[in-house]
């Protein structure tokens, strides 16, 4: 991949091939991972949206961007609760682009495999502790200043 990007200039990422190779892959091999991955993203993400909401923390979203005391610990606790399923996401990726068009291109399995899961944990995330904070009173708010 960096011979070729040496020798053409073409940095392939945010392209239209680019574009056009993330259409192939929703009709090629291993397209049900577009489905499976998010889906067990999402369901990580309920279970430590409803554990940050019983531990008194804001939602995920919220607490990164104005809670800078709490950013440490979500970040910490969000790496932990995904790296793997991420990790998998980047070889399917990598194995996907294989079969389907005969090359590998690392940038791409980077950014493709990551969105896949980190998008749908930090939305359920925070959507699932807004809806239990919401269902069930805390009762130790002494997180959240």
């Amino acid at each position: 991949a960096i011979r070729k990007l040496i020798h053409t200039g073409d940095p392939y990422l945010f392209t239209e091939r680019f574009f056009q190779d993330i259409l192939a892959r929703l009709s090629g091999p291993g397209r049900l991972r577009f489905i499976v991955q998010p889906t067990v993203a999402i369901l990580l993400g309920v279970r430590s949206g409803i554990k940050d909401a019983r531990e008194g923390f804001p939602p995920f979203l919220w607490a990164l961007a104005f809670h800078g005391k709490h950013r440490r610990k979500l970040f910490g606790s969000a790496f932990a609760s995904i790296q793997d399923v991420v990790a998998i996401a980047i070889i399917l990726e990598v194995i996907s682009q294989f079969l389907i068009f005969h090359e590998v291109r690392p940038g791409a399995a980077l950014l493709v495999g990551p969105v896949l899961i980190t998008l749908p944990y930090v939305l359920a995330r925070a959507l699932s502790n807004r809806i239990m904070r919401r269902r069930a009173p805390i009762a130790s708010s002494a997180h959240i200043s």
